[in-house]
């Protein structure tokens, strides 16, 4: 069985590297800018999309411009990918009717891409891509056996530099055992404890953004009284930068922890979540910091391959079907319960712990309606693609 796996690498460039890294990112923001702005400008003429064909053959006439013959110095096949990211963004956006294309800036995250003639030596720690021919010291922290089919290089805000490398590889096919309810969980996400399953077991959650923020907002403060342009201001942008760098690489840190706990656990198979509503939630003012905090989406993200490669199954039921409202025993729902009531006592007389209730409510309906996807329950999964962080 064939299967996509993207290894990610720290990258120690040179200077006279660097210089060359930022003409690759220079040029490719050039061209997706220039491209963007001409289907735009062509839309409003003629209503109808401008293919990425005749704006690549635009880029021949360009290089020989004077004005744009540094387009030349770069990878070609870097700046064919900025039009394929592009139109793949553009039809996204008129197919789901949502996130039109920005036009990218220097002063955010840049990338590129090698679609082709990528090599790497373990043993001298090389990376060698097009236009560096002597190779760009890479810390390979771990090896891989299977064909490159792209690779990404990309400079954060803090100057750093990175490559993640997607191949395709040869695994055992994996067959997926019945999800019976015997050897199933409920996981119930929330702000207070981050996460509750129907074992019982429950992840405190760290708050990363929360524990850092009077941190945060006293080095904002400070960069918005430096000048603009300056060197003290580029130092106070930079420190920013880290702490935010942090807190992202914590959250992470932790989501990839607990995701990988709950797959290892071999008495498990299958794992039942709630469809969250995350974009309406955010709506919330006073909980939406909160709920970004905790990055839910990300876990869904990372337990859903992890659980896909391992053999087991991920249930999700609506966002409406029974929740912590609903007693797991007599199914009486309380309409009086608040979200500052952590416990309550159901008229049958059991008592409840809201989230654990409701983890045992997401595992019990995921199980009823299994024989009706589509109508409160679906199955979950990935294919055979995921994202791979070595956890």
């Amino acid at each position: 069985m064939k299967r996509f796996r993207a290894y990610k690498y720290r990258l120690c460039p040179t200077r006279k590297q660097e210089i060359l890294l930022a003409k690759h990112f220079g040029a490719c923001r050039w061209v997706y800018n220039y491209a963007l702005s001409k289907k735009i400008e062509y839309y409003i003429k003629e209503k109808k999309s401008l293919s990425r064909f005749d704006i690549s053959k635009e880029l021949v006439t360009l290089k020989k411009e004077e004005e744009t013959s540094w387009l030349s110095e770069v990878n070609a096949q870097s700046l064919q990918a900025s039009l394929v990211n592009l139109d793949m963004a553009y039809t996204k956006f008129f197919r789901e009717k949502k996130g039109f294309p920005k036009f990218k800036s220097k002063r955010t995250k840049q990338s590129i891409q090698f679609p082709q003639y990528t090599k790497i030596d373990f043993e001298k720690n090389k990376l060698y891509i097009m236009k560096f021919k002597e190779g760009i010291k890479c810390n390979f922290s771990r090896t891989f056996d299977g064909k490159i089919k792209t690779t990404t290089i990309s400079k954060t805000t803090t100057n750093k530099y990175f490559v993640s490398i997607l191949i395709e590889e040869e695994v055992p096919e994996i067959q997926k055992s019945k999800p019976l309810i015997e050897t199933a969980v409920g996981i119930d996400l929330g702000i207070k404890s981050f996460l509750v399953t129907s074992k019982g077991d429950v992840f405190d959650n760290p708050k990363y953004l929360k524990s850092s923020s009077n941190k945060l907002k006293r080095e904002q403060r400070k960069l918005s009284i430096k000048k603009k342009g300056g060197k003290n201001r580029e130092k106070q942008r930079l420190k920013v930068a880290l702490l935010h760098e942090k807190i992202t690489n914590q959250r992470n840190d932790f989501l990839h922890k607990v995701s990988r706990q709950l797959v290892n656990d071999n008495q498990v198979n299958t794992y039942c979540l709630e469809t969250l509503n995350v974009g309406g939630m955010l709506k919330n003012h006073c909980l939406a910091q909160a709920i970004s905090d905790a990055g839910w989406s990300t876990f869904v993200t990372y337990l859903t391959y992890k659980a896909n490669w391992a053999g087991k199954s991920i249930l999700q039921i609506g966002r409406f079907e029974p929740s912590s409202k609903t007693c797991n025993v007599c199914g009486k729902v309380n309409h009086n319960l608040t979200l500052k009531d952590r416990e309550w006592l159901c008229s049958c007389g059991a008592k409840h712990d809201r989230d654990f209730n409701a983890a045992c409510n997401i595992r019990d309906f995921a199980f009823d309606n299994q024989n009706t996807l589509g109508q409160g329950m679906s199955e979950f999964t990935l294919g055979e693609t995921g994202n791979c962080s070595g956890q």
